[in-house]
């Protein structure tokens, strides 16, 4: 299965972003620690997600879909053990059982997890977190965790990492005593993680700073929680409305967590207006890059939240493409995600790939249709978006990647004005 595309297009209407994959794949890991059923609404009904609700399936949970978006997780008939290692190799947020079963059982074996080919993407964090908790870890080619109990304690981590943190915070909520989580990550999706811990119970103060205070609580109860609006969807359809010269508004935005986005994009000479509750995207955007004072060339980097976000370094690359200057684009934290430039380059961009985390882009660039195939997430969304900006047809393999994180994007995109055809590959 691939997509043909034919660009350029003009887009035009008003698109609801989809719920956040990284607070629905913990919040469904979380979602173990509750004593009764938990509802979740606006999940995404993405691969990776699917996949997360297989493995919790796989370990006695009960889910079932209500309609779109909309799921039941009644973990009465949990049971400890190993996670299935096939399901596990397919997705990097397998490892966010860990905190739960801990929790639940005392012990948890981990496959190794999978996920994105993006550089080398450590698991120390997590170990070296449950271990303060009271958690032994034994690595060979899984790993095996022990504990007689999990007690609250002082965690500074070694790096803020997203997953990381998560895993300390699904572990310490039902921990015995108070557990500090200092250098934590405070990305929206974390953000929304402690939130629906909260409304099942549990004690959570610091939410959306790199502080977090937890006071143990015996037991969660169930409850509801709607997953927030995936705001690296929302920044994808920002470059890809720009680049295009189309005017789109994007509905349900949480405009608490635009500013990161809006001010990297600003860079590229794109302006978006917050109105009905949304993001407004002219049709008339300058896209010229601004310097910095003294005319110096711009940089966009990515970092630790509030900074640009990681998952948007790809996308903001390919909308530079087509903006008059030059800029920078410092990808800081993945030393293999600026790689799929060449298929960029292929397809007419002026890019100069500096070393794995450094690329120079010089725009705007006349970009023809390509034959290409999508490495990750997020590399496959950029290329999608170079396609319908491209003159021409341009064929796109490998759209399995881009599913893992963007439901039903060619249906979504074709209801603007698109033209991506999903096609059975020979």
């Amino acid at each position: 299965m691939h997509f043909r595309i034919q660009g350029p297009v003009s887009l035009s209407g008003r698109f609801r972003p989809a719920g956040n994959k990284n607070a629905a794949l913990p919040i469904l890991a979380g979602s173990l620690l509750a004593s009764d059923p938990v509802t979740l609404e606006n999940v995404p009904e993405i691969r990776d997600v699917m996949t997360m609700i297989q493995l919790i399936e796989s370990l006695g949970a009960t889910v079932e879909r209500l309609g779109s978006g909309r799921f039941v997780i009644d973990p009465s008939g949990l049971e400890g053990g190993s996670l299935d290692a096939e399901l596990s190799s397919r997705i990097r947020a397998s490892i966010l059982l860990a905190g739960p079963l801990l929790a639940r059982f005392g012990e948890v074996v981990l496959p190794p997890p999978g996920g994105d080919v993006i550089g080398r993407r450590r698991l120390d964090t997590h170990f070296l977190a449950l271990g303060r908790l009271g958690a032994e870890v034994e690595a060979s080619d899984r790993y095996e965790l022990r504990t007689p109990g999990l007690i609250g304690a002082d965690l500074f981590l070694d790096e803020p990492s997203v997953t990381g943190t998560e895993n300390a915070v699904l572990a310490a909520v039902t921990a015995h005593g108070q557990t500090l989580i200092r250098n934590a990550a405070c990305e929206p999706h974390v953000q929304d993680l402690c939130r629906f811990l909260c409304g099942l119970g549990a004690q959570i103060e610091g939410i959306g700073t790199s502080r977090l205070t937890i006071h143990g609580v015996r037991t969660l109860s169930g409850g509801e929680h709607r997953i927030q609006a995936d705001h690296i969807e929302i920044g994808s359809l920002i470059g890809l409305a720009a680049i295009t010269r189309s005017e789109v508004h994007i509905e349900e935005v949480d405009i608490e967590h635009f500013d990161p986005v809006r001010v990297g994009f600003a860079r590229l000479g794109i302006e978006c207006d917050v109105r009905d509750g949304g993001i407004h995207v002219g049709a008339d955007q300058s896209l010229e890059i601004r310097p910095d004072i003294g005319s110096q060339i711009p940089s966009i980097g990515d970092g630790p939240w509030p900074a640009f976000p990681a998952d948007l370094t790809s996308i903001a690359l390919v909308v530079a493409t087509q903006c008059r200057g030059t800029v920078l684009i410092h990808e800081k934290m993945f030393e293999s995600r600026m790689y799929f430039a060449d298929k960029v380059i292929a397809m007419g961009a002026s890019i100069v790939v500096c070393d794995p985390h450094r690329a120079v882009v010089v725009g705007p660039s006349r970009l023809r249709g390509g034959t290409v195939e999508s490495p990750d997430i997020r590399a496959g969304m950029a290329l999608l978006i170079a396609a319908l900006a491209a003159h021409g047809q341009s064929r796109i393999f490998n759209i399995g990647q881009i599913e893992r994180g963007y439901e039903r994007i060619d249906e979504r995109l074709n209801a603007l004005g698109a033209n991506i055809e999903r096609v059975e590959s020979a």
